[in-house]
Parts: C-alpha cells; sequence; structure tokens
C-alpha cells in the first residue's frame, strides 16, 4: 500500500497533542488571571485616581484665585502626583492603546464626567494624565501609569516560561509513553531478523505493557521452538531422502546394462538432489554474519564454478576496489542461483548463454547488475518471478526446475540488507540489479 504523504511516528504525534493541550491550558490560565484578578485590581487603582482627581478639584474649587497659584505650584512639585494648568495648545496623546486602556478610560469618564480627557502623554510628556475642569478652568493631574499597567503583556516572560516548561513536559510525557512501545517495535524487528532470543521487561508497573510483554515472550519462545523443529525437521528430511537417493543411484549403476536409460535415470536422480538443496536453501534459518568484503573476489570465485564454455560465457567489469559488507557464502549463493538462471533460460535456441556482470557504487550502495540476453519475461509477470514455486512462460521454465531460485535470491538479499530489483533490459535480456551496502 502506498505511504501517505505526511506521516508522523506516535512519539510525536503524542509530543504536539500534549503540547497543545497544555499550551491552551497555559494561555486559558494567563487570560483568567487577567479577567479574574489583573483587571480587577487595576480597575480599583482607577478608582483610587479617580479620588485623587476628586481631592485636587475640591482643592482648587475652594481656594481663591490668588491662592490657587500657590496651590497649583505646590502640586506640580510632586514625585507621583503632579498638577498643572491645562492650555489650549496642549497636545496629547489618547489613552486606548489597549482593550483594558480603553475600559480603564471609561471607567474614569463614568466617575469625573463626560468632559475628562484620559491621555497617555501631553507635550511628549509620557505619563497618565486626566483633564479635568474646576469652573472655567482645565487642569491636568498626571500620575504614572504603571499601577494601572497591569495586564497580558506585562506578564509575557511568565507566560513564555511556562510555554517553554510546556514543551519539555510534553516532550519527557510522550517519550515516557512510546518508550515501551518502541522497545515492542525493537524486539519485534530482532525477531523479524531471526533472534529469537529478545525478550522484554516482564517487571514494569504498568499492568498493560507488563501484559503485552509477557504475551511477546511467550511467542517469542514459541517461535524460538517452532524455528528449531523445523531445522531438525528439514535436516531429517534432508538424511532420509538423500540416503535412499544415494543408494538407488549406485544400484542404477550396477544393474541397468542400458546405457541410455543409466544415463536419464542418474539425471532424474540429480535433479530430485538437486530440488531437495533447493529447498533446504529456501528453508534455511536466517543466519548472516555480514563483513566487509572484496565484491570482485566473491564475483569470480562463483563464475569459476561455471566452466563449460559451451553452456555459458561471463563478461565481468567489477572493479578490484569495491568493497561490500556481506555475507560472502549468502552472497555467493545468490549469484549461483542467478548464474545458473542464467545458464538455463537465458540464452537463445543453439547459443551458450552470455552473462554480463557489472558493478558501480551509488553513495552507501553498491549496484551488482547480471544480465543474460535471453528472451526475457513478459512485463506482467515481471513481479511474480520471486513467488515460491512459480514458473514463467515456456521461454524460461524447465522441468528441471523447483521454482525456486529466484524466490532464494530475494530471500537472502533481505538476509544482506539491501534490495533487489528485476526488470528486461532495454538491449534484451532479463536484468537483475542487486543493492548491497557499500565497506
Amino acid at each position: 500500500m502506498p505511504r501517505p504523504h505526511l506521516a508522523l511516528n506516535l512519539f510525536w504525534r503524542t509530543f504536539a497533542w500534549l503540547a497543545l493541550l497544555l499550551a491552551g491550558a497555559v494561555l486559558a490560565w494567563q487570560y483568567t488571571f487577567k479577567l479574574l484578578e489583573a483587571q480587577p485590581r487595576a480597575l480599583e487603582s482607577a478608582e483610587q485616581l479617580a479620588g485623587l482627581v476628586k481631592l485636587s478639584r475640591i482643592a482648587l474649587e475652594h481656594t481663591d484665585p490668588i491662592n490657587r497659584v500657590a496651590v497649583i505650584t505646590s502640586m506640580s512639585r510632586g514625585d507621583t502626583v503632579q498638577v498643572r494648568v491645562a492650555e489650549q495648545s496642549d497636545r496629547w496623546l489618547p489613552y486606548n492603546t489597549s482593550s483594558f486602556s480603553e475600559r480603564l478610560a471609561a471607567e474614569l469618564r463614568q466617575t469625573l464626567g463626560e468632559g475628562t480627557v484620559v491621555a497617555r502623554s501631553v507635550n511628549d510628556t509620557p505619563g497618565l494624565w486626566v483633564r479635568y475642569t474646576v469652573g472655567q478652568d482645565a487642569f491636568w493631574l498626571r500620575t504614572s501609569p504603571a499601577p494601572m499597567a497591569i495586564s497580558l503583556a506585562s506578564n509575557w516572560w511568565w507566560v513564555l516560561i511556562a510555554l517553554l516548561a510546556t514543551i519539555v513536559g510534553s516532550a519527557l510525557i510522550a517519550r515516557l509513553i512510546n518508550q515501551p512501545l518502541r522497545e515492542l517495535a525493537d524486539a519485534a524487528g530482532r525477531i523479524r531478523d531471526g533472534e529469537y532470543d529478545s525478550r522484554l521487561d516482564e517487571n514494569t508497573m504498568t499492568s498493560e505493557i507488563r501484559e503485552v510483554n509477557m504475551g511477546f515472550n511467550r511467542m517469542a519462545r514459541e517461535l524460538a521452538k517452532l524455528e528449531e523443529d523445523r531445522a531438525v525437521m528439514l535436516a531429517g528430511i534432508s538424511h532420509d531422502l538423500r540416503t535412499p537417493l544415494a543408494r538407488l543411484r549406485l544400484e542404477t549403476e550396477m544393474s541397468v546394462s542400458d546405457e541410455q536409460a543409466r544415463h536419464f535415470m542418474a539425471q532424474d536422480i540429480d535433479q530430485l538432489d538437486a530440488i531437495i538443496s533447493k529447498f533446504m536453501d529456501y528453508a534455511r534459518p536466517n543466519e548472516t554474519q555480514l563483513r566487509p568484503a572484496r565484491l570482485a573476489d566473491i564475483v569470480e570465485r562463483e563464475v569459476q564454478g561455471f566452466r563449460d564454455p559451451d553452456q555459458i560465457r561471463f563478461r565481468v567489469q567489477v572493479g578490484a576496489a569495491l568493497k561490500v559488507r556481506v555475507d560472502d557464502t549468502e552472497l555467493g549463493r545468490v549469484l549461483l542461483n542467478l548464474f545458473e538462471n542464467a545458464r538455463r533460460y537465458g540464452h537463445q535456441p543453439g547459443e551458450p548463454a552470455r552473462v554480463e556482470v557489472s558493478a558501480s557504487r551509488q553513495g552507501a550502495w553498491v549496484e551488482l547488475r547480471v544480465r543474460d540476453h535471453g528472451p526475457g519475461v513478459p512485463a506482467d509477470r515481471l513481479t511474480r518471478l520471486t513467488t515460491p514455486f512459480y514458473r514463467g512462460d515456456a521461454a524460461r521454465t524447465a522441468a528441471s526446475g523447483a521454482g525456486l531460485g529466484l524466490a532464494i535470491v530475494e530471500k537472502s538479499v533481505q538476509r544482506l540488507g539491501g534490495q533487489l530489483s528485476i526488470s528486461n533490459s532495454p538491449e534484451g535480456g532479463l536484468l537483475t540489479v542487486l543493492k548491497l551496502q557499500s565497506a
């Protein structure tokens, strides 16, 4: 099945959901604090400010014009609260930088009257300015805006700390949740590679994970027992079949007088022995030890096993410096099956099979290409060539085959951690490409 375009593993999905949940909780808490705690305190300060304005207004209303100048002069020298006469030429900016400041200004106007002006600066002097009237005169009262500056913006550093703690906490929680699943996936991978002794912790405190681990361990023990029984059974079958075959061949050689009949009977016996070997190769346990090896040496060793130029001829182009990380016996078995497949089917009638073997480095991989010059395989049957016991059309089929050659190749390449692709070469014949790990 095709993989989705965007796929996140369980850790990142868990982390993302936890982070979103906790971040939303932090922001909701901050907003709730603003509504239930910060704004009421600021409005209380606004009421105190309105009280200062009323006191200054009363003081100025009950002072005669001569002494009013002295009172204003005295009040303008204050550090926290200052009063000065408002002029027609004054420049001021409204106190409406946020929804909170607009609400504060509205509360002051409601308390002091509609003619009240609330500004954040007057004549480029910052502060919290309130303009009010006393009779026909207007005055500015200035105070520090700090008591009224309680808002979400003043607490962003707390929000950032909370969000950072949310990210770290979400990562730790997600890792704690997904660690048992990661261990289970790793153990399943080892089982797939044939390491049946993989065991998971059965003493973990989480009951669900403990039950899963116990079930997995039971499965691993059963698989190990089945694999052991299979190996014993296959060894017994191989021995029990080959022993009577050897006796039958000996008896055939000694008792059959017709040379042609004796030859055909010997061929049938050899064919049965070869089929048994194919079965054993396909059912062999997945035990490989990967180590660096020179590719040219392995190819040359397997080529030397086909010494009859009347049946198969090789053209090898493999650099001596190319090294791959393989099990040389396993790779030799792969090449043996490919060369035998080419010897049987990869040639035109009446001609020897011609096989080209070449290799090149492709990044972290080494591509080994084996091409014959036979009739090839119909495109609709290429994907089924590695199916056990499947045989293609008559051009590439013989009764002497077991239908396991390319299935063994595919399985062996998987054991080597490589990749296999089979296609028809544009120049004719069948092209097999092995991608092996570079050493």
